[in-house]
């Protein structure tokens, strides 16, 4: 069982949900994302997904593609990443942490490779996001192989073979996106949200998680209501940027992920 299956067990057996926090790894720099992963997982972040610095991030709107610039501006690599990875959990953090990326880094650094070294740096799982069920017949092996967790995306627009192949292929958690379109804070969430959910659960056994556009402590309790978590990202990467010249940077985002953390719907 791994730190991700672990912290779902933990969090069902006290009637709790999941919040995953999104932070693009190196934004703005290695040594404040250690600080980060630490601070939010103390404030109740309970995964993290450790953004890969790319150039081309077609799926994420401009909150995270910022990120992403500043993070390779600042000489962001994929090793990079690994050896950040490294730094944080040889800092003790045991938080499960999900690397977030997309294909061509992946296949330029080589499959079992990057499968291999996310894994040996403390990884328990990657999102690769423009990597569809139907095109993961090479990557899922090197997963397995490194003990990795795969996890699919899965999108109101997804056909029911789709959702039954990611629920068959995929591990970890099933992450369900809220909306078509990129990532980004958004005022309110998808009525018909409730209803994706119950089908992504008749097809899997695994956890499913909602992200894009959850941005607010009321996003988080509306979607935990039927969900098995929230993810939210571009709402931190901007609290992120906008105190990225303070000194009390991870505090304002500890005290953020506090407050959605607190907008969690319990079971009795």
């Amino acid at each position: 069982m791994n730190r991700i299956e672990k912290r779902f067990q933990e969090l069902r057996s006290r009637g709790d949900k999941a919040l995953v926090c999104f932070l693009t790894c190196g934004d703005p720099d290695f040594g404040t994302t250690a600080n980060l992963v630490g601070e939010i997982a103390a404030c109740g972040a309970d995964i993290v997904e450790l953004g890969v610095p790319f150039s081309d991030p077609l799926a994420d709107g401009p909150s995270i593609q910022a990120a992403s610039f500043r993070a390779l501006e600042h000489g962001a690599t994929v090793r990079g990443v690994f050896d950040n990875l490294r730094e944080i959990r040889l800092g003790g953090c045991e938080v499960p942490i999900v690397l977030m990326t997309y294909f061509n880094p992946v296949q330029k650094y080589g499959l079992e490779r990057f499968a291999t070294d996310a894994a040996g740096a403390g990884a328990d799982g990657v999102i690769i996001t423009d990597l569809p069920p139907e095109e993961a017949a090479d990557w899922k092996p090197a997963a397995e192989k490194a003990g990795l967790a795969t996890i699919f995306l899965l999108a109101p627009t997804s056909t029911k073979e789709r959702i039954e192949l990611a629920a068959k292929l995929g591990s970890g958690f099933v992450y369900c996106v809220s909306r078509t379109g990129v990532t980004g804070a958004r005022n309110d969430m998808p009525a018909e949200l409730e209803k994706l959910v119950k089908t992504i659960k008749a097809a899997s056994p695994l956890p499913v998680v909602i992200g894009f556009g959850v941005s607010k402590p009321e996003h988080v309790s509306f979607v935990t209501r039927f969900a098995d978590g929230a993810v939210v990202g571009s709402a931190l990467v901007n609290v992120i940027a906008d105190h990225i010249e303070a000194d009390d940077l991870v505090e304002k985002a500890g005290e953020f992920v506090k407050s959605l953390k607190a907008g969690v719907v319990r079971q009795e």
